[in-house]
């Protein structure tokens, strides 16, 4: 990128042109948020001058002051040359409505979940108001407790992590939504220190990125935790744990809803007798499965 993209970029109009030949010229991958040139560098455009996000025709003609240039050329420049996925750059990252903080020390949110709670998590859960106890296993930045909070209005949610610094991030999006009084964040190994608990629903997206595909990720998510997406030589490391140690955290009737992105394959290969059903979502097919307590190993 050269420096006298400041005094030739005018207009929000020039820097979108600019940066999407940017994003295509560097070959930059897509998928925290956005999956195309285009749309990341609206996201970003609009982030950086502090717009609305979903408003970009009114403004493609405006001039950008000098300032607000080389905010841009600097966040347009980390983006290509370091790789730096843009919810960190921003700072944020969005599930449908919801906005959340999200820095280096959580994965970049992004899951299925979101839809699915959309409506309750129906038909799973017959009456989203009579959940009283719901956990967010491997919360990371904490989005889907949050979700869930929304969805299931008189719930307890706890949010676990392994990882303290995650926990921090959490922490901060807890606050910022008011819901100190509802979402208790954990850290904890999986269960290890909640073991006198039991929950009408619980919701995992673990780490289940498989070693070989570990090896060839873009250079995008080399800037996640990788605590937050290995699971050994299959991906299911973090599952087969889960698996085996839901039937006790869950009250009679209760659910577990697990995701696992592309594994469904890998699922029914290694749980061959388990009644998992998989789900569907308006943008994918069966990347979460779901059992009820009665379905699990004792």
């Amino acid at each position: 990128m050269i420096h006298g993209a400041t005094d030739e970029l005018i207009t929000l109009r020039d820097w979108l042109r600019w940066a999407v030949s940017r994003f295509n010229e560097a070959g930059l991958h897509f998928g925290h948020g956005t999956d195309n040139a285009w749309d990341e560098a609206v996201w970003i455009l609009l982030a950086t001058l502090h717009l609305p996000r979903d408003t970009l025709e009114p403004f493609l003609d405006a001039r950008l002051t000098s300032s607000e240039r080389h905010v841009l050329l600097e966040r347009l420049q980390r983006r290509v040359v370091h790789r730096l996925p843009a919810a960190y750059l921003l700072n944020e990252a969005w599930l449908g409505e919801f906005r959340f903080h999200v820095d280096p020390r959580v994965i970049v949110p992004r899951s299925y979940f979101a839809e699915l709670l959309e409506d309750g998590f129906a038909p799973w859960i017959a009456d989203p108001e009579a959940v009283e106890s719901a956990l967010d296993l491997c919360t990371g930045s904490g989005c889907l407790a949050i979700v869930m909070a929304h969805a299931f209005p008189n719930a307890a949610i706890d949010a676990i992590d392994i990882s303290a610094e995650a926990l921090d991030v959490a922490r901060r999006n807890i606050a910022d939504y008011g819901l100190d009084d509802r979402v208790r964040a954990i850290e904890s190994d999986l269960f290890a220190t909640v073991k006198k608990k039991r929950y009408d629903l619980i919701i995992c997206n673990p780490p289940y990125v498989t070693a070989a595909a570990m090896d060839a990720l873009p250079a995008e998510y080399r800037h996640e935790p990788a605590l937050a997406l290995a699971a050994g030589a299959d991906g299911l490391d973090v599952v087969r744990r889960i698996l085996s140690q839901a039937h006790k955290y869950l009250r009679p009737g209760g659910v577990l809803a697990i995701e696992v992105g592309h594994n469904q394959d890998l699922v029914t290969t290694a749980f061959p007798e388990l009644p998992a059903v998989w789900l569907d979502t308006a943008s994918a097919e069966g990347k979460v499965f779901v059992l009820t307590r009665e379905d699990l190993p004792a």
